[in-house]
């Protein structure tokens, strides 16, 4: 389990102790699902046989594309909807049948879900209220959570006069405010320009820190998943594909699909072998430790360029038919004989191949990847 001690905390109403400075100290909660099924008809499987463990205090990302099962899960979490079969617990309590109040989790929405006709400070204090919260606690509440999400100066405001990103800072400090041992996020950057998405990425994983509580994000942005999680499950077709750790699962992904997803171009069946020593469409390449999978993969950023003509192991002669300069790095299309290879080149300091431009792609052993489809 991960640390979570923090020199600031909103409280949960989970066992709290005391730290050394004196700040309460949050009790993070693990999650548990066992063989989670869900159908919506006849055809439609949204979940097939989920098992997983979330551990407590984790960022923890369901990635997907659309239609996976992602949310459908977030869903069953919120209890918002029913599993047809399996188990759901938090903590060492079973919330498999629980429904939305009996449950310890608030979610935040991609589309906030506010109330814009509120100030920022009724917009805290609605669920609180809803709770049956004495006034001063509700008070003493929603101060502590808009000082911590650095919302202060905004208290006063009415929702509809706020930007896009006070706005999901807002829809996050209210679901803190309730003190829940889960926070479930789905999607809720998705709506927001490319900075401002930047920018509360970073913010958002610093909160979490902080708080030492457990998130479950849905995202299908791949990206946003590796910056943010501590571990992350990849879903396809109701079924978890791979789950671990951002750089596990984008450098050694465990399968075809997984690989595809976390935007590996360079696939290639593998047509013979012998030992290490493997027969692709590229041509003959040595892999450092060459699994049984029928596919090879080859990471466009591990690809290194040299001009002309060199001679070695793992040496490709390549013609560059595509260059897209991106200001820190550039990608390449490469062809070697009918087969295409994408690269990707950090630009610092070094020649950039041109259009048309002979060159050998190097290829390090321990590099290749091979999997299965």
């Amino acid at each position: 389990m991960k640390e979570t001690t923090r020199s600031q905390s909103v409280d949960s109403p989970t066992e709290r102790t005391a730290s050394s400075t004196g700040d309460p100290v949050r009790q993070p909660s693990s999650i548990e699902m066992q063989g989670l099924h869900k159908r919506f008809g006849r055809d439609t499987v949204a979940l097939n046989g989920v098992d997983l463990t979330i551990e407590a205090g984790e960022f923890f990302t369901l990635l997907g594309p659309s239609g996976c099962g992602k949310t459908t899960l977030l869903r069953i979490l919120a209890g918002l909807e029913e599993p047809d079969d399996g188990r759901l617990a938090i903590g060492d309590r079973d919330i498999t049948e629980a429904p939305p109040h009996k449950r310890s989790v608030n979610t935040v929405f991609q589309s906030y879900a506010l109330f814009p006709h509120l100030s920022v400070r009724e917009n805290l204090a609605f669920g609180l209220k809803m709770q049956g919260l004495a006034a001063a606690e509700r008070d003493a509440r929603v101060a502590r959570v808009a000082e911590f999400i650095q919302l202060g100066d905004l208290v006063d405001r009415r929702v509809d006069q706020l930007s896009g990103g006070q706005r999901q800072r807002i829809a996050l400090a209210r679901a803190l405010v309730c003190e829940p041992d889960v926070l479930l996020l789905d999607e809720p950057l998705s709506a927001l320009d490319a900075g401002l998405r930047g920018q509360l990425q970073v913010e958002l994983l610093r909160i979490q820190k902080r708080l030492g509580m457990t998130f479950v994000f849905v995202t299908h942005d791949q990206q946003e998943a590796m910056v943010m999680s501590d571990r992350i499950a990849v879903l396809n077709g109701g079924i978890i594909q791979q789950v671990g750790p951002p750089r596990e699962v984008y450098e050694r992904p465990a399968n075809a699909f997984v690989a595809r997803f976390m935007g590996h171009d360079n696939l290639y069946p593998i047509t013979a072998r012998d030992g290490d020593r493997l027969t692709t469409s590229l041509g003959e390449l040595t892999a450092e430790a060459a699994g049984e999978g029928g596919l090879l993969l080859i990471r466009p950023e591990t690809l290194d360029l040299l001009p002309g003509e060199v001679a070695g192991e793992n040496h490709l002669s390549a013609t560059v038919s595509e260059r897209l300069y991106r200001g820190s790095h550039a990608e390449y299309r490469l062809e070697i004989g009918d087969t295409t290879l994408q690269a990707t080149l950090n630009n610092r300091g070094r020649h950039l191949p041109e259009m048309g431009e002979r060159v050998t792609v190097v290829v390090a052993p321990v590099d290749l990847v091979t999997l299965s489809e």
